[in-house]
């Protein structure tokens, strides 16, 4: 029997879940600040350009907190893949319990990953735009 995309996703999700929860822990309780292990942009400090990722680990933080929108003003793609992925995970479950009796769960899609390099691409250009057009930066970088 040939294994589905899903069927590899659905155990990568629950481990990335497991890694949030760890991190999640790690912040609340003051044991580590998780972004504050993580060096910083290269490109940033290279060139001046913020990179397609610049935001990311403010974007998490800030959803984990309880903050969609600062979320999405950090980064757009982490409040649109916690969704994606959210959803694929509870529908999933609710599949795979029900041993397919409710075949609802989210099917893998090339369309999910172009729209988030698409919100990628646009977050990347934008933000050049603003910084080095109209010098309005990103705090903290």
């Amino acid at each position: 029997m040939k294994n589905s995309v899903e069927d590899y996703l659905y155990p990568l999700g629950w481990a990335l879940l497991a890694a949030l929860a760890v991190w999640q822990w790690m912040y609340r309780t003051g044991d580590g600040l998780p972004g504050a292990l993580l060096p910083g942009c290269f490109l940033y400090r290279l060139t001046g350009w913020y990179c397609p990722a610049c935001g990311g680990t403010r974007a998490v933080l800030q959803l984990l907190a309880g903050h969609p929108l600062q979320s999405f003003i950090c980064h757009p793609v982490v409040p649109y893949l916690a969704f994606v992925g959210g959803w694929f995970m509870i529908s999933q479950t609710v599949e795979r319990l029900s041993r397919g009796r409710f075949p609802v769960g989210l099917r893998y899609r090339d369309r999910y990953m172009w729209i988030a390099a698409g919100l990628f691409a646009l977050q990347f250009i934008l933000r050049n735009l603003f910084r080095q057009v109209w010098g309005i930066g990103i705090p903290g970088i």
